[in-house]
């Protein structure tokens, strides 16, 4: 899970070198938690939150595939 929301994040932003996702684990539930550049924070949220919305909803599907839940929290 942790690749995959680095990767995506990656293509979207201008600094890629920049993009830090760590993941703090829980008995039912992981938390993914996504950093990047501020200037960079814009295109990784989208408009109105769509491209957040996006990459939680790839992420759930993901995660429902593996029987866990997992969460996708951006960072400033």
């Amino acid at each position: 899970m942790k690749d995959l929301i680095a990767y995506i994040a990656q293509a979207l932003v201008d600094h890629p070198e920049q993009v830090v996702v760590s993941e703090v684990e829980g008995n039912q539930t992981s938390v993914l938690e996504l950093k990047v550049a501020k200037e960079d924070l814009g295109k990784v949220i989208g408009k109105q939150g769509r491209t957040a919305r996006a990459l939680r909803t790839i992420l759930s599907a993901a995660s429902a595939k593996m029987k866990k839940r997992t969460v996708l929290e951006i960072l400033e």
